[in-house]
């Protein structure tokens, strides 16, 4: 079955001019319920749709000996279990207080689960499923969260698409019925030349029936134009860190945006929605131009009553107030009914009829 959009919370997703903006603030609240509220606040400021977290405990996630994947001259923790470890504090009760003030702010909440107790607590919370790109061969939590029959939004960093098709028919066959797969990369930061945002089209062609978008993890620049470029390929659903200080050390802050960065990202969307439009213009937005810049028949030197209009004593010029050139091969062979003077545009009542 084809989905051109899927519900998410209050929103109709699906027109990459007005795409569902996450803020992923992640775990950059570094486990201060202030701050997480404040990120929200900002998120709902700067024009997101959602404010996504992560739900995890390290001792779920990873070994004590799991490598870094990450960028270590800007978050020099060499270990996973170490840098999860320093931001998992958070429990059900905070989730659930943070889903309330989203809320009280006009944005949906949602979080990232990490692993299948987190799917139960953040069930009644959310009103969508993100898996992360790490996950998407991890069938037991694809299988958790498609069973709640909410929608799945599945990022694709380091992925084949054979490991993409394998995932989408993992979760269809769970009971998932509203499926958005994020075209992402596993680069923290990306790096311009590695963005690679032309899959977002082969993901179109591939999975046509599905709804694709962005996750980013390039540095932004004044107007995020990695995700200026994602929504005029067409990706209908964007995500980005979120963060209020871009200049502090570690974690996902070095390239994440910020509230002045989104607000800037959005009225530009919006700019692009209006150039782009999604109907035919109506002509009266263009009928001076339309009477006045084009041609009318018009002779070309004077013609006697009786004369056989042609090529040689007619021609065409503005404005299109008389009968428009289009009908020039009827009016060629005819005969004029009465004088008419050069440069003069050429009515009917001008034009015998052809059963005189």
């Amino acid at each position: 079955m084809q989905h051109n959009s899927i519900i998410i919370g209050r929103h109709t997703v699906g027109n990459s001019f007005s795409p569902y903006i996450i803020a992923e603030i992640g775990v950059n609240h570094e486990g201060s319920m202030h701050l997480a509220k404040r990120l929200i606040a900002e998120a709902a400021e700067g024009g997101a749709h959602a404010a996504k977290f992560q739900s995890y405990k390290a001792g779920k996630l990873a070994s004590k000996h799991s490598p870094a994947y990450w960028d270590t001259n800007k978050e020099p923790t060499t270990s996973q279990y170490k840098l999860f470890k320093k931001y998992d504090n958070f429990g059900q009760e905070d989730y659930e207080e943070l889903a309330i003030y989203c809320k009280d702010c006009g944005i949906d909440f949602m979080s990232t689960p990490f692993d299948l107790e987190a799917v139960d607590f953040l069930n009644p919370l959310v009103p969508a499923f993100k898996i992360a790109s790490a996950d998407i061969t991890n069938v037991p939590l694809i299988r958790k969260c498609a069973q709640t029959g909410k929608p799945l939004l599945m990022s694709t960093g380091a992925s084949t698409l054979p490991e993409i098709e394998f995932a989408i028919q993992t979760a269809r066959q769970a009971g998932a019925s509203h499926i958005a797969i994020l075209h992402c990369v596993l680069n923290y930061p990306t790096p311009i030349e590695h963005a690679q945002l032309g899959m977002i089209l082969v993901l179109k062609r591939t999975f046509p029936d599905l709804l694709i978008g962005y996750s980013d993890h390039v540095v932004p620049d004044e107007t995020i134009s990695s995700l200026e470029v994602s929504l005029l390929l067409g990706a209908s659903i964007l995500e980005k860190h979120f963060t209020h200080d871009k200049n502090l050390p570690g974690n996902d802050h070095y390239h994440a945006m910020n509230k002045l960065d989104l607000q800037r990202f959005c009225a530009k969307a919006s700019r692009y929605a209006k150039l782009i439009g999604h109907k035919r213009p109506s002509i009266d937005n263009e009928k001076s131009a339309r009477a006045n810049a084009r041609r009318s028949i018009v002779a070309a030197r004077s013609i006697g009553k009786g004369e056989i209009f042609s090529e040689e004593n007619l021609t065409a010029k503005r404005p299109g107030l008389g009968i428009s050139p289009i009908h020039w091969d009827e009016v060629i062979g005819r005969q004029a009914a009465e004088n008419i003077d050069e440069d003069s545009l050429l009515s009917w009542s001008a034009i015998l009829d052809e059963n005189d």
